[in-house]
């Protein structure tokens, strides 16, 4: 997800606008027990053989949040200085926290929840297990905003590499609209659904989340760099993205047919997108399995 925001942020109601004194005791108990709460394996970590304490350890969560071991172990203990958003979003992160349970880490921590800030913005345990384990088609995972947050090997095939792209615009409707290469990779008669499609769909997920700062910093990115994506939106057309066919031009296999079903989480904030060829159409993903990941044309996926 596009994760620019305004250098201030209005202050969303209920929430005090400077950052409070930290409750020190209750942080410390909710981070103990959120840990405690998850599995190696809930993480992708190895469980090994000597675990004597329920959940993760500390040096692990230390670890996932990309801080100091000692630094963790202080914040458990109450004491220390009080964590940065920084720290705050990176724990978010490593413990796998709801929207709700991170909302309560900022405030006990004496912090203001960032505004649009959700859980979606890091790829859940869940999805992660089903696109493991679905490696006979190409799959992709996105948020509601269009962030692309992990795809298969089939996918890389397909679509792409993405790795040397930078995060904050690793998004497909920021792709599509900007990026010549991305629509070179469609066929020519799908360019222009495709875009009245990938707007409709953008407006419906920003007033799902209440109009908030990334949804506002990814329309005015949007706005500025494209005039087509501006008339686009001015029609305030809204449809959400279901089941949907692609025509694509492959660099190496040529034109490929597909039809993607969209499956959204409860929250509808993440996105299972999963591609699958028509009736007689399998020898397709053969040609992908012989391509493989290291196929390292680039076309993210609208």
């Amino acid at each position: 997800m596009s994760r620019t925001r305004p250098r201030c942020p209005p202050t969303p109601p209920g929430y005090p606008a400077k950052a409070m004194t930290p409750n020190r005791p209750d942080l410390a108990d909710f981070l103990r027990r959120s840990r405690e709460r998850l599995t190696p394996r809930d993480v992708g970590l190895p469980e090994g053989t000597r675990r004597r304490i329920p959940g993760l350890r500390r040096e692990e969560v230390a670890i996932l949040a990309g801080m100091s071991a000692d630094y963790y172990m202080r914040l458990e203990q109450a004491r220390g200085s009080q964590p940065s958003m920084q720290v705050l979003a990176a724990l978010t992160a490593a413990l796998r926290l709801t929207e709700d349970e991170r909302d309560h880490l900022y405030l006990l921590a004496g912090h203001r929840p960032p505004e649009g800030a959700r859980a979606g913005e890091y790829l859940r345990p869940g999805l992660r297990y089903l696109l493991d384990r679905l490696d006979d088609v190409p799959v992709q995972v996105v948020s509601d905003l269009g962030d692309l947050l992990a795809q298969n090997d089939l996918a890389l095939a397909l679509f792409g590499c993405v790795c040397t792209v930078a995060e904050e615009d690793r998004n497909i409707v920021l792709s599509w609209f900007t990026d010549a290469d991305v629509r070179g990779h469609f066929a020519a008669e799908e360019h222009d659904e495709q875009a009245r499609q990938l707007v409709a769909d953008l407006r419906a997920a920003t007033t799902r989340r209440g109009d908030d700062a990334a949804s506002r910093a990814l329309v005015a990115r949007l706005q500025a760099a494209s005039p087509e994506f501006a008339e686009l939106w001015e029609r305030h057309e809204v449809a959400v993205r279901r089941s949907h066919p692609y025509r694509l031009v492959h660099p190496d296999l040529g034109r490929i047919d597909l039809d993607c079903e969209v499956l959204a989480t409860p929250a509808a904030d993440q996105r299972l997108r999963i591609f699958t060829p028509p009736p007689g159409g399998t020898s397709v993903l053969d040609e992908l399995r012989v391509l493989g990941p290291q196929h390292r044309h680039r076309a993210a996926a609208p």
